[in-house]
């Protein structure tokens, strides 16, 4: 299982993560963020390729798709917060969505 960050990783990460739209949410201590595609098709392929690299991490999101607007939230639930999977997660979302 991975370990929950400590406070001095937590804040140390969320300057970053801020810069690239990612909200923390102080009460379930995950990362939240909206992405928008041009359209569903778009939304879905990048869902595809998240899902892919998801799988190889063993790491999960939430997320929820309606038409090209994607809602996404990180968090490590058997460490209830996040970890350095959410980190690297999101940072992998971020690069998908650039292309």
């Amino acid at each position: 299982m991975a370990a929950k960050l400590t406070d001095a990783e937590r804040e140390a990460a969320l300057p970053a993560l801020a810069a690239a739209s990612w909200a923390h949410e102080p009460e379930r201590d995950a990362l939240k963020k909206t992405f928008r595609f041009k359209n569903f098709v778009r939304a879905w392929g990048w869902m595809s390729a998240v899902a892919l690299e998801a799988e190889k991490m063993d790491h999960h999101p939430e997320w929820s798709n309606v038409y090209g607007t994607v809602e996404v939230t990180l968090t490590t639930h058997d460490a209830k917060g996040l970890t350095q999977l959410d980190l690297a997660l999101a940072r992998k979302m971020d690069a998908l969505a650039r292309g």
